[in-house]
């Protein structure tokens, strides 16, 4: 039999809606809702109400996302679905940090809430905007992002697809470049160039945040965006390093796939981790967990594995 892991969604998956059918039905999500706008009032309301615009403002995606990604783990652990390992796509490691117990939730919560603020600021010091490639292998999307100033390779998210920042007036010709190499730009719902030098300062004060937390033995293995691997201690050098270097996402699947994983459920709005995971091992079984039929079809299967 082999391992499950839960994934945690980055930006761009939110949607209007999300969490409120979880909350309905799951007393362990609703109480997680609880406990966020106790921190952050009208967090919930922005899950459950708020339009496609706020929720696409960094500020706003992250708590959120952090919000509903818990509360569908917490839904999943109230039916006794324990995973054995965790990981996270960018916000959502700060969301598989507070699952595994390395921080508890006020603190996660806290946390994600101040990287969501200094991500925005960076974003808004400079136009930058980020687009996915697809169709072509890593090294060529690498060569073509050296032959642009304020262009780089962000997010190694599975085989023939890596995420781009860059500066805006830049994106038009990369773009182009894209498409006369065989491959395709797809523009990115997020707000900023996230995971490249443009967060520098970013991750410098989010560095400064880590420094008062006091982290913990995770209960199960966390992997780490910034190198692929399990987390060995080294928290505040790994997460502030994530903000302005790129996921290693492909990374952590293989390594998790390598340690017997075979089972996925990725807990939070849509299924992007789900489908870059089955595009890197065919084999894995994927399940996602966003509302009251998903949750009750991966309980279900996942109590098979």
């Amino acid at each position: 039999m082999g391992k499950v892991a839960i994934v945690f969604p980055g930006q761009g998956a939110q949607y209007t809606g999300m969490g409120r059918e979880l909350a309905e039905v799951s007393p362990a999500a609703a109480e997680v809702f609880h406990q966020a706008d106790a921190i952050r009032p009208g967090t919930s309301d922005q899950c459950f109400h708020g339009s496609e615009a706020l929720l696409r403002e960094t500020r706003v995606t992250q708590p959120c996302m952090l919000a509903v990604e818990l509360a569908a783990a917490a839904a999943l652990k109230e039916r006794d679905v324990i995973p054995d390992a965790a990981a996270g796509f960018s916000l959502g490691e700060i969301s598989a940090l507070t699952f595994v117990g390395a921080v508890d939730f006020s603190e996660g919560f806290r946390l994600v809430c101040r990287r969501g603020e200094l991500m925005q600021e960076a974003a808004q010091s400079v136009s930058t905007a980020m687009c996915a490639v697809v169709r072509l292998d890593n090294e060529t999307v690498e060569r073509l992002c050296g032959s642009f100033d304020g262009v780089y390779p962000v997010n190694y998210n599975c085989p023939g697809q890596v995420a781009v920042a860059g500066l805006a007036e830049a994106m038009p010709a990369f773009s182009a470049a894209v498409k006369a190499a065989g491959g395709r730009a797809i523009p990115l719902k997020v707000s900023g160039g996230f995971h490249s030098p443009f967060m520098e300062g970013a991750s410098v004060q989010f560095r400064k945040e880590l420094e008062d937390i006091s982290f913990r033995q995770p209960e199960i293995p966390l992997y780490a965006n910034a190198t692929g691997l399990p987390y060995a201690g080294d928290y505040e050098t790994l997460l502030a390093k994530q903000i302005c270097s790129p996921v290693r996402w492909e990374s952590i699947v293989r390594h998790m796939l390598a340690s017997g994983i075979d089972t996925f459920v990725e807990a939070g709005p849509g299924n992007t981790l789900s489908g870059l995971i089955s595009k890197i091992d065919k084999q894995a079984r994927t399940f996602c967990v966003s509302d009251a039929d998903s949750l009750m079809g991966a309980v279900q299967e996942v109590g098979k594995c």
